[in-house]
């Protein structure tokens, strides 16, 4: 070995020392994270990001010392966007590989897949990527926004500023899509929308044959009032239905779409035809401007050495997840499950818009809501803010939200 490389041997082992030794002078064991993402498959688009960026948080917290005088230690596994897959690398993560925590998923179809899993072994799940409610377990922590937080006060804000008449419920056929346009069929019916003015729209996970779709849905518009598309889409089908929408001429201005599972990393990979003009909804933009956001985007992008060029609204949630479990580590000095998930709830910390995140009883966090306009960029313009933050509550009335308050 040369000298400088010996050198800087050295100084990595004397750096590495403080977080890695006990008080006895022992190799402290690390603490084990789960990272249940898809790097391959059809949600690979939106999930490889949230996977690095995990990465990159856990670099850094081990920079600062690790968590109770321990190295953090990530535990990776491809599920390959299989919902089966999910539960079985679960099982793996929590028997084989003894993690202390999981944080993955994104559709909540894996979630549910996972969810009997971490009920039996006892561990907790942190999901970060909105859902549609109807559920609560004592070992998820729900990250996302459930419907009061995006769904509902973006459908609203559609009537009420755009004065939009019908209604184009288009998503990839699972669970999230079906209950979320259930619960907004019943609210637009609640606020005085013909049955008949609402068309609903379903297709496979990984879809790439749009044109039959698009040209129903310019059919259905034709014979109606102005007309809006709200998209519970997931994954890499997103790419190819708005670039048919491109296709076939149908321009933001004309028939806009709202999407829920749409956001920066989507885009950025639509470089040739991002959907300049049209919305989505979220909790969180890359383009917010505070001091806490600029300062997390800054340290994402340079230190994951170009993997994670955009910071979008499930890597906010991560990110908030991430800090409140370790605040509730510390707050115990302990990983033990039973311990921290008593310990979380009610912690808060500072969120990426310059507010504070709350974990509530019912494992919700409160977020503010907004909409977003995609500019050429690959940005989005905000276009509107909720007047307050929201209570996530998963068992929400439809009927009973409040346009004053946004929820």
């Amino acid at each position: 070995m040369t000298p400088m490389l010996f050198f800087r041997a050295s100084l990595l082992l004397v750096l590495l020392l403080p977080c890695a030794l006990h008080a006895t002078g022992k190799m402290a064991d690390p603490i084990r994270v789960g990272v249940l993402y898809s790097s391959t498959g059809t949600m690979a688009i939106s999930e490889t990001r949230l996977k690095d960026a995990l990465l990159v948080m856990i670099d850094q917290q081990n920079e600062r010392g690790g968590l109770l005088g321990r190295p953090l230690e990530a535990v990776v596994i491809d599920p390959m966007s299989s919902w089966p897959l999910y539960a079985e690398k679960a099982r793996q993560l929590i028997e084989r590989e003894h993690v202390a925590v999981i944080f993955g998923c994104w559709t909540s179809a894996s979630r549910k897949a996972v969810k009997p899993v971490v009920e039996e072994l006892n561990r907790l799940l942190f999901y970060p990527v909105q859902y549609e409610g109807r559920e609560q377990s004592d070992n998820i922590f729900y990250l996302g926004a459930a419907p009061n937080q995006q769904a509902l006060p973006a459908v609203r804000y559609l009537l009420e500023n755009m004065q939009i008449e019908s209604w184009v419920l288009a998503g990839t056929d699972y669970v999230y899509p079906r209950t979320t346009n259930r619960i907004l069929v019943e609210f637009l019916l609640q606020n005085g929308v013909p049955v008949e003015d609402i068309m609903i729209s379903y297709t496979p996970f990984g879809h790439t044959d749009w044109q039959r779709t698009v040209a129903d849905i310019r059919k259905f518009a034709s014979q109606r009032g102005k007309t809006a598309i709200v998209s519970t889409i997931n994954g890499d089908a997103n790419v190819a239905f708005y670039r048919e929408l491109a296709q076939q001429g149908v321009s933001a201005d004309e028939i806009p779409v709202l999407a829920f599972s749409f956001g920066e990393s989507e885009a950025n990979l639509m470089d040739d035809q991002p959907p300049v003009g049209h919305l989505s909804a979220w909790n969180y933009f890359m383009s917010i401007d505070s001091p806490e956001n600029r300062a997390f985007v800054s340290s994402l992008q340079q230190q994951s050495g170009g993997l994670v060029t955009v910071a979008n609204d499930p890597i906010e949630a991560q990110y908030i997840g991430f800090k409140l479990w370790m605040a509730a580590v510390n707050a115990v000095a302990s990983t033990d499950t039973n311990k921290v998930r008593q310990a979380i709830i009610g912690l808060s910390v500072k969120n990426l818009s310059g507010g504070e995140a709350e974990m509530l009883p019912n494992h919700h966090l409160s977020k503010p809501a907004y909409i977003g306009r995609l500019e050429p960029g690959g940005q989005y313009e905000i276009i509107w803010k909720s007047p307050a933050d929201i209570p996530g509550d998963p068992w929400i009335d439809p009927v009973s939200v409040d346009a004053d308050k946004g929820l």
